[in-house]
């Protein structure tokens, strides 16, 4: 087993600078990534809808799941996108 030795060097950030700013960062990820679950039930959304509407080339029960599903993703996504919108 090997050890790794790390120079301490002067601060040029305080420990709770470089908290509130690792914190901040974070927060801008969970957003991007928030936005991103927001486009994908979207998406999922418009899959659901053609697949409900997609006639007898589909299975009744996948149409009928489609058609349940894509109704609680309509307010899913208005959910998220309300949340956030508070931000």
């Amino acid at each position: 087993m090997s050890a790794t030795v790390h120079k301490l060097e002067p601060a040029t950030e305080s420990f709770s600078d470089k908290i509130r700013r690792l914190q901040e960062e974070a927060q801008g990820h969970a957003l991007n990534h928030a936005r991103a679950f927001e486009h994908a039930i979207a998406e999922l959304e418009v899959l659901a809808a053609e697949i409900a509407d997609g006639g007898d080339a589909y299975p009744v029960g996948v149409r009928e799941t489609a058609r349940r599903l894509g109704q609680e993703l309509g307010g899913a996504r208005l959910n998220v996108r309300s949340i956030l919108d508070r931000r």
